[in-house]
């Protein structure tokens, strides 16, 4: 009878916890595909790109 009493503030605390843990989730998705997507270059050469232009005053 008491669970009954509290059945909104057990609702909010799983809203809460699900939101915690999907952004925990996506944060490490996020890290896991940032850290995939680095290119290593190994002992070839690296293309180097100049830029120049003239400054405006």
């Amino acid at each position: 009878m008491n669970v009954l009493k509290h059945m909104e503030a057990i609702f909010l605390a799983a809203l809460v916890l699900a939101g915690a843990s999907s952004f925990a989730n996506a944060a490490s998705t996020r890290a896991a595909d940032a850290y995939n997507a680095q290119v290593s270059v190994g002992d070839s050469q690296v293309a180097v790109v100049k830029v120049s232009a003239k400054r405006v005053n």
